[in-house]
């Protein structure tokens, strides 16, 4: 199957050609032609299967399909990051190029001027609207947003907006909405909560899965066995060992990234840092140097891990074990993109090693143990044997400590 076999309006596919899309994904296959039917879905995929494409292709060729003389808001995306919103935006601008379709990104993190910029746009009228909840939530109390053209909601990454805590701000938005609308639900996982909203918003929805897929073959994978006290030796080890251009370090707080970021920088490495205490440009800027190859080192939490498209990245280091296997897929599909080779190295405390056994059962295979290095000592032992039952499974083993050596 390629493009020109779904019903399209003919400046979609221009763009389409432009933007060089051979064949659609799995996740577009399946979903588009199920959206430009006008039904409500429920669509489970994780990020990387090009799931963005997915909505927009079809509802651009939808608002075309049914004329555009006023610019109304036409079609709303809710999504959990401003990250995701920018680059959701940036893809529809090349989505919508040969179209006459208008589009307008609102999230927080920017000052006033960036506020009022918004509300005029929302009052002149723009046809696509991408919107994180809380920012949008400020602009819908002041009662200004006109939802009276609105044929489409999409909420992208619904799972994370949930487990963020926008529930209610999601709801709110909604019941603002025309009921007579198209509703698709995008989620990398299915849990009940998800299922319980589905029921609530969408109207006799289909529905599509797309498996979680596995990393990706170019994808070298291999883990430490380390003491929380050695992570640090043997980060700083393998930066300076690999000749690697670009890499990223994940940490699941903000605090452990500024600690990372810190340490780094006093050995004269080539650094940045994205974490939620930054402002807005910060953030944007140290994407841009990082993707300019101004920046070698990115430490980032997970925000980065979900979305954020960047080539060229030849190494991800998970600096902790992440709390699930899609965590995990995410990180490291930041390496090794579009057929190119990549390494993905994780750190593994005692704490965290149940939950490395968890990916590596979904994987399939037995990941490879690194061996630390002799100036930083012995690691712990990788023991599965104690999440083989019933009982054990679960729980978070004590290991003896061994020939440690501190640096």
């Amino acid at each position: 199957m390629n493009f020109r076999d779904f019903k399209l309006e003919e400046p979609v596919f221009e763009s389409i050609d432009a933007m060089g899309y051979d064949k659609p994904t799995p996740i577009q296959e399946k979903s588009i032609p199920i959206t430009l039917q006008g039904k409500d879905l429920i669509a489970c995929a994780q990020t990387g299967t090009g799931k963005t494409a997915a909505f927009l292709l079809p509802v651009i060729s939808q608002i075309i399909a049914k004329g555009n003389d006023e610019h109304k808001i036409k079609a709303l995306v809710i999504t959990p990051t401003r990250e995701l919103a920018i680059q959701i935006d940036q893809q529809l601008e090349g989505m919508s190029y040969f179209a006459n379709v208008s589009s307008l990104a609102i999230y927080g993190g920017g000052d006033g001027m960036s506020f009022e910029v918004e509300k005029k746009a929302l009052l002149e009228g723009a046809d696509i609207i991408i919107v994180t909840p809380g920012r949008f939530i400020s602009h819908l109390n002041l009662g200004y947003v006109d939802f009276s053209s609105l044929d489409h909601l999409i909420l992208d990454e619904a799972d994370r907006m949930l487990d963020m805590g926008f529930m209610e701000d999601i709801m709110k938005i909604i019941n603002s909405m025309p009921k007579n609308r198209q509703t698709l639900m995008f989620s990398a996982t299915m849990p009940t909560k998800i299922r319980q909203l589905a029921k609530k918003i969408l109207n006799e929805p289909e529905e599509v899965s797309i498996a979680i897929s596995k990393p990706a073959e170019g994808v070298f994978q291999a883990a430490f066995m380390v003491y929380n006290e050695q992570k640090i030796s043997l980060l700083t080890h393998l930066l300076s060992s690999k000749n690697i251009d670009s890499s990223i370090i994940f940490s699941s707080t903000k605090d452990n990234v500024k600690k990372l970021y810190k340490e780094l920088k006093k050995l004269k490495m080539n650094v940045g840092a994205i974490h939620s205490d930054l402002e807005q440009s910060e953030r944007q800027e140290v994407l841009r140097l990082f993707k300019n190859r101004e920046l070698q080192v990115i430490v980032a939490t997970d925000v980065m891990a979900r979305g954020i498209d960047i080539e060229g990245v030849g190494l991800v280091i998970n600096y902790e074990v992440p709390s699930d296997v899609e965590d995990y897929i995410h990180r490291i599909g930041r390496t090794a993109r579009a057929d190119t080779k990549g390494i993905a190295f994780t750190f593994v405390n005692n704490e965290d090693q149940y939950k490395f056994y968890d990916i590596e059962k979904f994987l399939e295979k037995s990941i490879p143990k690194g061996k630390l290095p002799d100036s930083i000592g012995e690691g712990p032992i990788y023991d599965t044997t104690k999440f083989n039952n019933k009982e054990g499974r679960g729980k978070r083993p004590t290991y003896k400590r061994k020939n440690f050596k501190k640096k």
